[in-house]
């Protein structure tokens, strides 16, 4: 029995908002939610064409009056319902994340929400001052982060194991865009090219949002300043698809970050490097379930999920026993799970104690700054100051 069902007596009641036909996150949230059993998805607005929306709902199986044509409809009906929803879980276009993370909090629901937090920083900034007003929970999708290896290399740097941190390197080189893709050909491109939904900066939205919060995830600390450079590799191309920064965190250690979706024949590419004083440690998305440590003055040494010497952190975040490969899903069915902790003991009267690991609205307001100064820097071709207080 899930945890949420012993404690609640049921299991939360989800309603989502994107992710219909074609969509490639939508059935990873759905299957994430449901990993776990701490979630039923009961209502949905699968599309921006509401009938398209309606028919999509009932093809995944929701009853017909739970399948809405838009979102305001969901937020209307379900408030009225004994068996409404709880959480809303948000899978659109950039620019509409924080219209609807607000619409949700006016209905006093509980949001996990993709990331980027919003196409600029002051939205950001404002819905994260009306998330804390509200005291509802925002889990922020960095869904990477819910890998038990990173788990277990966040504990590592937290417990001193490899020492005060000196110096990062963090990838993140995909080529699926190598070329000009069919979805920003012609007068009305794709979303994903069109500024006003994306954002300022295409990659830095998509993958670089990723590649600073793993940076500063596993390492427990915020950026302090940037120097960018970021462009465009493939010709024709209206919308950035690379950038090279050089960054230093708020202790003084040394970092450098590469992102792209250009580079031909690449696969995925997420990976870390951190380096200690007295020791570091690497992580490869693509073979996720290996951890490696290397030590000052002693042999490396592999870390396996769910093996011998991990952090209760890395075994928590872990399903199923060593030699049994965990993945992308599991990884975004952690950040639900941990969702599902913070909002159970809320309803039940609790303090509200967000788990320290699960990404919050805060950490989409640090990345939008370190968005906004990774493109000043690119403008000025200087180094930009990423800080803000929260």
């Amino acid at each position: 029995m899930s945890t949420t069902i012993a404690r609640l007596g049921r299991r939360l009641r989800l309603g989502v908002i994107g992710g219909g036909a074609g969509s490639f996150i939508g059935p990873v949230h759905r299957a994430a939610a449901r990993i776990d059993d701490h979630y039923e998805v009961v209502a949905g607005v699968l599309s921006s064409d509401p009938d398209r929306s309606r028919r999509q709902g009932r093809e995944i199986g929701l009853a017909a009056d739970r399948a809405y044509g838009t979102p305001a409809e969901m937020f209307a009906t379900e408030g009225k319902r004994g068996d409404g929803i709880d959480v809303v879980a948000i899978m659109t276009p950039n620019d509409s994340h924080c219209a609807l993370s607000q619409a949700a909090l006016e209905r006093g629901l509980d949001i996990i929400c993709d990331k980027p937090l919003a196409t600029n920083l002051e939205d950001a900034i404002e819905l994260a001052r009306l998330v804390k007003q509200s005291g509802r929970v925002f889990c922020h999708t960095f869904n990477y982060t819910g890998y038990p290896m990173v788990r277990q290399a966040r504990a590592m740097v937290r417990d001193g194991d490899i020492g005060e941190i000196r110096m990062v390197q963090v990838e993140y080189v995909q080529g699926h865009a190598a070329s000009i893709m069919e979805g920003e050909r012609g007068d009305r491109p794709g979303w994903k090219f069109r500024r006003e939904m994306a954002g300022p900066s295409l990659i830095l939205g998509e993958i670089g949002s990723h590649g600073h919060h793993m940076a500063s995830f596993v390492t427990g600390l915020p950026f302090a300043k940037v120097m960018a450079d970021v462009g465009t590799v493939v010709p024709g191309r209206n919308a950035h698809d690379n950038a090279m920064i050089l960054f230093r965190l708020e202790n003084g250690a040394q970092g450098t970050m590469w992102v792209t979706q250009a580079a031909a024949g690449a696969v995925h590419g997420l990976k870390f490097h951190v380096f200690g004083a007295t020791g570091g440690l690497e992580w490869f998305q693509e073979e996720p379930n290996q951890l490696r440590h290397s030590r000052l003055g002693a042999p490396m040494r592999t870390f396996e999920r769910h093996g011998p010497g991990l952090k209760p952190e890395a075994l928590k975040a872990g399903r199923v026993g060593i030699g049994h490969p965990e993945g992308y899903q599991e990884a975004f069915a952690v950040l639900y799970a941990e969702a599902a902790e913070a909002i159970v003991a809320r309803r039940l009267g609790e303090a509200l104690v967000l788990p320290r690991d699960m990404p919050t609205v805060e950490d989409g307001v640090r990345t939008m700054r370190f968005i906004e100064a990774a493109l000043e820097s690119s403008r000025t071709g200087g180094w930009a100051d990423c800080r803000i207080a929260i």
